[in-house]
């Protein structure tokens, strides 16, 4: 005779959320178990999770705190839950995040489906036309200190399910075990690299961030993703009072905004003959800065403030390519380094690409010199012949333009 569990949960919904899992792939956590042993027993792991999350006596075990290293020096601490963990948290995602995703702005794009960072990047393009200042803002270390009475308060208002809240509010608590096997408890904040904690973080920010803005400074568009954000104004002082505003905002949330990555910005271009300190700032991958561009209908030149790939990004493409070696793996052939390249190329273009094209030029103009440089080791007849190895390579651009993403959108760039 089965016994009714206290928790309705669909078995149909642990699968559907190891399928989300098993697609974004990751790490192994405390337990060391990948998602390859995971799937030796799939049907008994899934069972498990289910039966002891229906009964309400899941209990996660701590997150793995693994050191990311950040782009401009220093570290990252990410939690990464076991694979089971995961599995659980994606079921409890899939049951909060619509009721959740209706009350969010439309200004929030981070970590939102349908939503995306350059749709962000477009709008902000726009809205840099429109007002002559942005405020631009970065929370320091976010996931790290959410308020959790503060958070609470708001999965209380948010989250109508009991069996999805006793479990939300076991993870906020969960321990992050270190290298040395020790377990540091954790009072505030949710573990970087949870499934369930974006949403939890932009839950929260909704009502640190958003909502107060909408409250307190309608007149003035922003738009934030994750924890970076900007706000426009129309002048420095409006600039300048709402970074004090927002400071006070941001520490009565038990929030603090990053001394280095806030600042005012002048969004100068060939109208806004003002000079100021700073004309330029990055968000998500860009700089946005006074560029000189065409005007097509007119064909004449002026200067707009317009996104381009940061050279942050540039250094960091170049460097993947670096890293991967072709130019020394004579073991290849050219189709090999297509099949091998051509996904990295293809999401660098499409996301980089996307504004202001000609940015992308330096890495491509770099990967195609890494073709010069394997050319000229893989084959005896170009070696050390650096210009004969670039016109082979050009010619070959020409006639078979579909070995290489950039060479069939004609972003072949420079070989010598």
């Amino acid at each position: 005779m089965s016994v009714a569990k206290p928790y309705a949960i669909d078995k149909w919904l642990v699968y559907e959320a190891y399928q989300a899992v098993k697609a974004n792939a990751g790490a192994a956590g405390v337990d060391r178990q990948t998602l390859e042993d995971f799937e030796s027993d799939l049907k008994g792991n899934l069972h498990r999770i289910w039966n002891r999350m229906s009964s309400g006596s899941y209990f996660p075990p701590p997150v793995k705190a693994v050191a990311i290293p950040k782009k401009k020096g220093g570290e990252r601490i990410l939690g990464v839950p076991t694979v089971a963990d995961r599995v659980a948290q994606m079921v409890v995602k899939k049951v909060i995040e619509p009721g959740i995703e209706a009350c969010f702005l439309p200004d929030s794009y981070g970590y939102r489906p349908g939503k995306s960072a350059l749709d962000a990047v477009g709008v902000t393009r726009e809205r840099c036309w429109k007002y002559d200042w942005v405020l631009e803002f970065d929370i320091q270390g976010l996931f790290d200190n959410i308020d959790h009475s503060l958070l609470d308060k708001a999965i209380e208002k948010h989250v109508k399910c009991g069996w999805a809240k006793l479990y939300l509010r076991r993870w906020m608590t969960v321990p992050l075990q270190l290298a040395d096997g020790a377990c540091v408890e954790r009072t505030r904040g949710v573990p970087q690299g949870g499934v369930v904690s974006p949403v939890l973080s932009n839950l929260f920010l909704h009502y640190a961030f958003d909502v107060w803005m909408a409250k307190t400074h309608p007149r003035n568009p922003w738009c934030r993703y994750a924890d970076d954000g900007l706000v426009h104004c129309r002048t420095e002082r409006e600039a300048q009072a709402l970074r004090a505003a927002l400071e006070a905002r941001f520490g009565q949330c038990g929030l603090r905004m990053h001394p280095d990555k806030t600042q005012v910005v002048y969004c100068k271009d060939g109208s806004r003959k003002g000079k100021y300190p700073n004309t330029q700032f990055d968000f998500l991958g860009y700089t946005f800065r006074p560029r000189l561009v065409k005007n097509r209908k007119r064909n004449t030149m002026f200067v707009s403030f317009t996104p381009a790939a940061s050279k942050a990004a540039v250094k960091a493409m170049r460097e993947t390519t670096r890293k991967l070696n072709y130019r020394n793996r004579t073991e290849l052939s050219l189709a090999d380094i297509s099949r091998l390249h051509n996904p990295i190329l293809r999401g660098w273009l499409e996301y980089y690409g996307k504004f202001c094209r000609s940015a992308m030029y330096p890495v491509l103009r770099h990967f195609n010199r890494t073709l010069v440089a394997w050319a000229m080791r893989k084959y005896k007849r170009l070696k050390d012949r650096k210009t004969r190895a670039s016109r082979f390579l050009e010619g070959l651009s020409e006639k078979q333009p579909h070995l290489f993403v950039h060479w069939q959108r004609k972003m072949v760039g420079a070989f010598a």
